[in-house]
């Protein structure tokens, strides 16, 4: 079973889950109202209620708005996407980012965009990208699944397996149109510059039929914790469950990552975190995780916004600088654990 703290009851999951809902409020107004043209808050209010001038509702409606609400949906996305692989491989260090997932999806999607997007809808990169991981997720399966993952094991095939969807990636870049090529070099890094509304809609349909799938799943990934004996012993369909969750989990990180490229360390941190608040319970992880993946995203989207103005930079290269010491210390731990 993951570590983490005592499970929590459903007032305290419920206030939990308010506060974090109004912090993730707080944070889409604030990054709403600041960017090159500073908006008053108030003023930000007014014209998401029908309000305000024409300026400001290009600005908010057409920029600004689109770019958060996708930086929301992807990084509760991602973060659930990493809770439920924690809790199918047993394994604190499982993400889609980490164990190759999410390299397969930018091969991927890389494809579509250098071959196919002038001819195809951009609602079908999120198609692509998780054909993409699902491809990734049947190696990681076939390779790393021995009577239960072990975290190096898992991590070196990760690591195997998203250096060689890194070298297609590469390859298809370098065979492609350089223009799109040079577009798709900032996409890798994971970012949501330049997202539209018809980004937003393309998302939408992933995110929000998926993470209540996930949390409606929630008890088997508390089963699937036990050990597959267990589990089996419980009644429960060990190998049937964990493949439909492991698909849940792979077509919410290929959906992301088709949408914003590469983002890093959602989906280690967010769920992570959800446990140190909520307990070991996935009924309580899953929606914490979300929001709390949204949150980090969307901070990590401002900073790269404002930090460095008038540059932007990616928001990925924010996730990386903090998800990166947060895996080396959890990889320390674990280790520490496993020799003493």
């Amino acid at each position: 079973m993951l570590p983490g703290g005592v499970s929590v009851s459903n007032k305290r999951l419920v206030t939990l889950c308010t506060v974090l809902t109004a912090i993730l409020f707080g944070t889409t107004a604030w990054s709403v109202s600041v960017g090159s043209m500073n908006l008053p808050v108030l003023e930000v209010a007014a014209t998401l209620l029908g309000g305000g001038d024409e300026t400001d509702r290009r600005l908010i409606f057409s920029l600004r708005l689109p770019r958060i609400l996708v930086a929301a949906m992807v990084g509760a996305g991602l973060a659930v996407a990493g809770a439920i692989m924690q809790g199918i491989f047993r394994n604190p260090l499982a993400a889609p980012d980490i164990i190759g997932i999410n390299g397969g999806a930018s091969a991927a999607a890389a494809a579509f965009l250098l071959f196919m997007s002038g001819q195809y809808s951009i609602h079908l990169l999120p198609v692509a990208a998780f054909a993409g991981a699902a491809g990734a997720a049947a190696l990681i399966y076939a390779l790393a699944w021995k009577n239960g993952a072990s975290p190096f094991r898992l991590i070196l095939i990760g690591i195997g397996i998203s250096s060689a969807a890194s070298a297609l990636t590469t390859f298809l870049l370098i065979s492609g149109d350089s223009y799109r090529a040079v577009q798709i070099v900032s996409w890798l890094t994971g970012t949501v510059y330049g997202k539209s509304l018809e980004h937003v809609y393309a998302l939408i349909p992933w995110v929000a039929v998926l993470i209540p799938l996930a949390w409606g799943m929630s008890r088997h990934l508390d089963v699937l914790a036990l050990g597959d004996a267990t589990a089996t012993g419980v009644g429960s369909d060990v190998q049937r469950t964990r493949l439909v969750l492991l698909m849940i989990g792979v077509a919410l990180a290929g959906a992301c990552v088709g949408i914003a490229g590469g983002i890093a360390f959602i989906g280690l941190m967010a769920p992570h975190m959800a446990r140190r608040l909520a307990g070991i319970r996935h009924r309580a992880i899953i929606p914490v995780s979300a929001l709390l993946g949204a949150i980090l995203l969307v901070l990590a989207d401002l900073a790269g916004r404002t930090l460095f103005a008038p540059q932007s930079l990616p928001a990925g290269i924010f996730t990386a600088g903090f998800g990166a010491p947060f895996f080396f210390y959890l990889l320390l731990k674990r280790s520490h654990k496993t020799s003493g």
